[in-house]
């Protein structure tokens, strides 16, 4: 019995905590920001379910009111999506333990990732989610090409994300559509690890490089944009980028591609070029918006970048770097649950 409430004090005292948060929430901000329930996920059974995607499964379709899905430490592994149909939806690692979702598929950005979100209004605070079919290149005998092994594929819209991590080798976080908010979060890989079409605000985020796993340079972002109308785009705000290199700071996916990156800090890993510009791009020099300002440490010297990097006006600089202006126009991230 002593055991048994040894097991149980922590997961008690972390609920009951965060239920006087969400309490006080409700009350600031009225019912449509209310979390009506929570949903308690933990792998020894002490919870409501034992799996990320049973508790997922449980929720009603077209759900209106934030439901919270609390998962104990611990790594689950198992493939998680949230279904379009399923928004609302808060998924909350325990801050004082680490909580891991973890799978090792590859071959497919659409079938691979770990982590799929469909779904738009979305929180995640506290998880970790990681491709591990690169990370066993180095601890099995079988012979491994690096290829696309996505942690997680965002395509909602309305999504943040809080102390999260993103872990894998090649094309670690498809960043696809929608508008994001990434915020004190750590995202590892080597090759294009954050790419897709998203409208995607990094604030105060550690990226951290691991090319020395692929004994080649390179890439950060891989920004998808498609046309001077659209208004997505990467950027990097008060980040720090670290890990070892050589690597890009990004190459165009698509030839209309926009990275900034913004008051962050770069080791000494950065290429001198800074960005690359892969066959399939080349001759859109002018529409492509690769950028630094402000930058700092010895990776953010611009002595020897391309000719072609873009020096943004003052009045642009305000507009991307503003998290209203950018991805917050409705006040979508201040009306999501604290």
């Amino acid at each position: 019995m002593q055991s048994l409430l040894s097991k149980l004090l922590p997961l008690l005292l972390f609920i009951g905590a965060l239920e006087a948060r969400y309490s006080s929430t409700a009350v600031k901000s009225g019912l449509p920001n209310c979390v009506s329930r929570t949903i308690v996920v933990d792998k020894s059974g002490l919870g409501n379910f034992t799996s990320v995607q049973q508790a997922i499964d449980s929720i009603p379709s077209n759900n209106l009111l934030w439901t919270r899905i609390l998962i104990s430490s611990g790594t689950y592994i198992e493939k998680v999506e949230i279904p379009r149909e399923k928004p609302y939806i808060i998924l909350e690692g325990n801050p004082n333990g680490l909580t891991t979702i973890e799978y090792g598929d590859a071959g497919n950005v659409v079938e691979s990732p770990t982590f799929k979100l469909q779904a738009d209004n979305f929180i995640a605070r506290h998880v970790t989610f990681k491709n591990t079919y690169n990370t066993l290149l180095e601890m099995d005998d079988e012979v491994r090409n690096v290829t696309w092994a996505p942690a997680a594929a965002i395509a909602g819209d309305k999504a943040s994300f809080y102390q999260c991590g993103f872990i894998s080798l090649q094309d670690t976080l498809s960043d696809a559509r929608g508008r994001h908010y990434f915020y004190d979060s750590y995202v590892e890989g080597a090759i294009d690890f954050i790419w897709g079409n998203g409208q995607s605000m990094y604030e105060k985020c550690q990226i951290n490089s691991t090319t020395s796993r692929i004994g080649r340079a390179g890439f950060i972002t891989a920004q998808g944009r498609e046309s001077a109308n659209e208004t997505t785009g990467f950027v990097f705000k008060h980040c720090y980028v670290s890990g070892s290199g050589p690597i890009f700071l990004g190459r165009s996916y698509r030839n209309y591609s926009r990275v900034l990156f913004a008051g962050t800090y770069m080791e000494d890993i950065i290429t001198p070029e800074g960005w690359n510009l892969p066959s399939w791009s080349v001759g859109s020099e002018d529409l492509i918006t690769f950028s630094e300002a402000n930058c700092s440490g010895p990776g953010a010297n611009m002595s020897y970048r391309v000719k072609w990097e873009k020096q943004l006006s003052h009045q642009e600089l305000m507009h991307l770097t503003n998290t209203t202006d950018f991805i917050n126009q409705e006040g979508w991230i201040d009306e999501q649950p604290n």
